[in-house]
């Protein structure tokens, strides 16, 4: 399928590693032009450019902090600089946190809903206008499955990925007239950066909970945020795909 995207513009965020890297990579094989942010890793956001122009694609990258509720809107104006105004949108970026509910502190609380939930919230609102005016556009939210079912020692994580599910679906509703999906994503256990803070122990115990035995990839994730972003998807709203191995079915 790869073209399907030809003439669109995306914007991936979180883009300069994980799943958001593998995100920009294959949205711009399927013919997207993609403009990516990253908040502090230049080198790797550089990397993934490098690596979608050498392929023949086309793609930047810029910093931005995304939990500052301007830099949403600078992110859409900044980025229609580079090949226009985006028709799509794939919130990517986010950060773990493990540690019992009790001993959470209320600031990483809202560290972790200012970046997961309040700017996809803000990403969201910026985009609305613009994809009303093209009449045509998809967004799309990286969640988890623990915002579906919740996980023990990661409450303040599934709570805010929980609330980007909620987002989803209202917004889904909201928007439905104007040609705009909005759906999230939620992948299972992925074997990215974010396992860092577990053990090899652990990370192996987790695999084997998993009815496939196995870690999903970041390349099977992005593929089903492609076919999300792709016209096949456009009677496909206000719904959660989950690459999970049958762990949540």
């Amino acid at each position: 399928m790869v073209g399907r995207l030809d003439g669109k513009v995306a914007l991936v965020t979180g883009a300069s590693r994980g799943i958001g890297a593998a995100v920009a990579r294959r949205l711009a094989a399927e013919g997207a032009a993609v403009v990516g942010i990253y908040k502090q890793q230049e080198a790797a956001a550089a990397q993934v450019v490098a690596e979608i122009t050498q392929a023949g694609g086309r793609a930047t990258a810029f910093a931005l902090d995304l939990a500052d509720a301007s830099a949403c809107e600078q992110a859409w104006a900044k980025a229609a600089t580079f090949y226009g105004t985006p028709h799509i949108v794939v919130h990517c970026a986010g950060l773990a946190h493990y540690g019992l509910a009790m001993d959470t502190e209320v600031q990483v609380w809202d560290k972790l809903f200012d970046i997961h939930a309040r700017a996809a919230f803000l990403l969201a609102r910026a985009a609305l206008p613009r994809m009303i005016n093209q009449g045509w556009g998809r967004i799309i939210v990286m969640s988890s499955i623990w915002g579906l079912v919740g996980a023990a020692n990661e409450v303040a994580y599934s709570a805010a990925k929980a609330a980007q599910i909620g987002l989803v679906r209202a917004l889904a509703k909201e928007v439905a007239m104007s040609g705009i999906t909005v759906n999230a994503v939620a992948p299972g256990a992925v074997a990215t950066q974010m396992l860092a803070e577990l053990s090899a122990d652990d990370v192996a115990e987790f695999a084997e909970q998993v009815p496939m035995g196995r870690l999903g990839t970041v390349d099977e994730v992005a593929a089903a945020v492609a076919f999300l972003a792709s016209p096949e998807s456009g009677y496909i709203s206000g719904q959660v795909l989950s690459p999970n191995g049958a762990l949540v079915v």
